[in-house]
């Protein structure tokens, strides 16, 4: 039986289960990103997980999986299901949604996802990115605003990666899903001086902040995604604070279904924001010049820290106590730099 027909029966399974999902936002078709029929029967994400070399199939889920939980990991590494005779993985890599194809790598030593591309999903609202890496190949015709479909085909499963080694025997898909913090990256990049050029735009991976794809799928699968809005706002807050600027980020302008209410006629003085663990920024609220009177401009001002997710969550750190109070963490100086030019 040739490869091409093993992928077919094994894709069988995985389109009739992630068909379309009634009551999701514009009826969302949501495709598993891979072959693999792990997710899609209900069987843990210990058999289709792929391991980062530990051997603990828990290494390649979402957040603070790595080093005793203090090294972040952005998406999930799913393992193949086919393997050639020479021991390379054989599955197709699959468009989760429709979309727009916005970055590709074909080069692998560009970056540590090696051989990547991003879709970002403009029919939803916000619309969410979704990134596939450590690709062997790319297929022909994806390249940067090309339209794919849901389930089309966007390249093979590999190991490539740049500045470090993956073997064979490790292949998998790292997928990502989330939002880009600023269109102005590269303004940000430069400010930082990292001594190396940006081959990524604003699709550089210290651009993207990432949520957890399979809270995204289950929630799809239960019927809950109504939308991708109340998706997101139903995620718990670690962090809301206030600032005050006159400032709108360029956030705000591309994903304005993030606004909790519509933006006044005059300027804005401020905003209020909630952030979840990861660090993004999930609800924004604009603030009156009264709302902001005596809050020191450019600083911002905590309203609320989950200070158990903040201890539990040493990945990343957003607020810290510093003389009494919270401070932000170097994880939120970051997006806050990227979203404001706040130091």
């Amino acid at each position: 039986m040739n490869v091409a027909v093993r992928w077919m029966r094994r894709l069988a399974p995985v389109f009739l289960l992630l068909g379309v999902a009634a009551g999701a936002e514009e009826k969302l078709r949501l495709v598993w990103p891979t072959p693999h029929t792990g997710w899609a029967e209900g069987q843990p994400p210990s058999q289709w997980l792929q391991h980062a070399g530990s051997g603990d199939p828990a290494t390649g889920g979402f957040g603070g999986v790595r080093s005793g939980g203090t090294r972040f990991h952005e998406g999930i590494d799913i393992r193949p299901v086919g393997r050639a005779r020479n021991g390379e993985a054989t599955d197709a890599v699959f468009a989760a949604m429709s979309g727009v194809v916005r970055h590709v790598v074909t080069s692998p030593g560009q970056s540590s996802y090696g051989r990547h591309l991003v879709v970002e999903h403009t029919g939803l609202a916000p619309a969410l990115y979704t990134l596939y890496a450590h690709l062997a190949r790319v297929e022909p015709g994806i390249r940067p605003g090309a339209t794919v479909n849901a389930g089309q085909t966007l390249g093979l499963m590999g190991h490539s990666s740049g500045g470090y080694m993956i073997p064979a025997a490790r292949a998998h898909l790292h997928f990502e899903m989330g939002l880009a913090i600023t269109s102005d990256f590269q303004t940000w990049y430069d400010r930082r001086r990292f001594g190396s050029r940006n081959d990524h735009g604003m699709w550089n991976g210290m651009n993207l902040v990432g949520l957890d794809p399979l809270l995204f799928f289950e929630a799809w699968r239960a019927g809950r995604l109504t939308s991708v809005r109340d998706f997101l706002f139903a995620q718990p807050t670690a962090v809301r604070l206030r600032i005050a600027t006159f400032r709108t980020p360029d956030f705000v302008t591309r994903y304005p279904a993030l606004l909790t209410k519509p933006l006044p006629l005059g300027p804005v003085a401020g905003w209020e924001i909630r952030f979840t663990w990861t660090g993004l920024p999930i609800a924004w609220t604009p603030l009156s010049s009264a709302e902001v009177a005596g809050l020191p401009s450019g600083q911002p001002q905590f309203v609320e820290v989950d200070a158990a997710v903040e201890r539990r969550e040493r990945s990343k750190s957003l607020a810290v106590t510093r003389r009494g109070g919270w401070a932000a963490g170097k994880d939120l100086e970051i997006v806050l730099q990227q979203l404001f030019g706040v130091r």
